[in-house]
């Protein structure tokens, strides 16, 4: 039988030539103007639409408001398409069991296909598919981040991502191997290599690199120290989704090490990451249209204004196309001018999801933004997780944070520090380091419980 391997796929120089790394992604970018891009995203918005118009998924959801082929012309028509979300995946996996019909995936001929799940940080996992173009520039667009971030072929990276059918480490570690020169250690999460081991490695390798989900690489500063070695360690730079929190909190515990935020998910890859500068995260406009939308109407929200980011991902024609998809994960476009002259727009980063916004009489609450009041405070942790309740007899909600507290910890004060940083009461309860592991499950999940909602309907 005669079938594509993988390199055979896709045309690999044509994908450098199209999505450049290195020197020649800055010389391209900080040289193209805003119509030039334009026009860029929308020759290829115009081919994902041809591939879009294949996939079953796609004609059923377009053609239920009436669309046809001819009513989208160009990227201006794409507000004329219905967004999705996770919630039409996981329906459309349902109806069409295994993988659903979304990914266009048939025929002995097709070209290979990457599966793999998301972690199920917000319900049943969700089939990941990719196809070989797909993937590879999920990849590239990592390793031109890390690579414009500063990370030198010298650099040791060691990854805490989670592997299994987890995405996250595995193409992680294919952005490093793939498209940088740096030596790459796939350590994972706390379950698949003992916190002991994680910081044992990077002081016998000579670590300098550390990625993953920063409430983890947090944690592994304290076990160093522990440990006994984290003088021993001399880790220079760390990427990883610092979201709200402060940032000098990860530095400081990593003895001064730099640290870059950037933002993706499963279904898109990476759509932003900061610069060299850390003002503000880029948003890798050549291969992702963002849209910002207002949580409620789903209309276009100003600049400056928090809305719901939707995500087109404008080089995934081959498999499992991604048009309009809707994150729920919430930010803004930042305003003025960026330091590096790049082409892209910027935007906040991740602020929160606003499928997980606790309403608290009349106040949006995003458990999230905790981390941001407390991270720099010497008698707490960092760790922290939210319980929503419900008084039967009055039906009053209350959330009750639960933190990690080294002791002599004020309660009170501390209550008026989240009142102030959230805009509504919450009720405080202290408890020792390390104890509301087994409620964020921070050592076996990529990103930490941070929500429980104990509410009866």
């Amino acid at each position: 039988m005669t079938f594509p391997s993988y390199f055979e796929a896709f045309d690999a120089r044509q994908m450098l030539e199209d999505y450049p790394i290195g020197d020649a992604f800055v010389a391209r970018y900080t040289a193209m103007s805003r119509d030039e891009l334009r026009s860029l995203q929308n020759q290829r918005f115009l081919r994902l639409m041809k591939r879009g118009w294949q996939i079953p998924f796609y004609r059923r959801l377009w053609s239920a408001k009436g669309i046809e082929p001819g009513d989208i012309r160009s990227l201006e028509d794409i507000v004329k398409l219905p967004v999705y979300d996770k919630s039409d995946l996981m329906k459309s996996i349902a109806e069409h069991p295994p993988y659903g019909d979304f990914a266009g995936v048939g025929g002995a001929e097709r070209s290979p296909v990457i599966f793999h799940t998301t972690s199920g940080t917000t319900g049943r996992p969700q089939a990941l598919l990719f196809g070989p173009k797909g993937r590879e520039v999920t990849n590239l667009l990592v390793g031109r981040m890390y690579r414009w971030q500063g990370l030198k072929p010298e650099d040791v990276v060691q990854s805490v991502y989670g592997h299994g059918m987890i995405n996250g480490g595995h193409y992680i570690r294919e952005a490093v191997t793939h498209f940088t020169n740096s030596i790459f250690l796939s350590a994972g999460t706390g379950i698949e290599t003992r916190s002991a081991n994680q910081v044992a490695l990077m002081a016998d390798f000579n670590v300098s690199v550390l990625v993953g989900f920063i409430d983890y690489i947090r944690k592994l500063a304290e076990v160093a120290r522990a440990e006994g070695v984290l003088d021993k360690i001399n880790i220079r730079m760390i990427c990883g989704h610092l979201g709200t929190e402060d940032r000098s909190g990860v530095e400081q515990a990593w003895n001064g090490a730099k640290a870059f935020d950037w933002y993706g998910v499963g279904d898109t890859g990476s759509i932003a990451g900061e610069g060299p500068e850390r003002d503000g995260l880029y948003v890798w406009e050549d291969a992702q249209y963002l849209e910002l939308l207002d949580v409620d109407t789903g209309v276009p929200v100003g600049r400056g204004e928090v809305g719901d980011m939707v995500v087109t991902t404008l080089f995934k024609d081959d498999i499992a196309p991604c048009i309009r998809f809707n994150t729920h994960d919430i930010t803004h476009e930042l305003t003025g001018t960026n330091q590096t002259g790049m082409v892209f727009s910027r935007i906040a980063g991740f602020k929160g999801r606003s499928d997980n916004m606790v309403k608290l009489r009349g106040i949006n609450v995003f458990p999230h933004a905790i981390g941001a009041l407390i991270e720099n405070r010497s008698d707490l942790t960092g760790e922290y997780v939210c319980r929503l309740t419900r008084d039967p007899g009055t039906m009053r909600d209350d959330m009750v944070v639960v933190l990690e507290s080294r002791g002599n910890t004020d309660a009170e004060q501390l209550a008026g520090v989240l009142r102030r940083g959230l805009g509504v009461e919450v009720v405080i309860k202290l408890v020792g380091a390390g104890e509301t592991a087994s409620l964020t499950q921070i050592d076996v999940r990529q990103k930490p419980i941070r929500l429980i909602d104990e509410r009866k309907s």
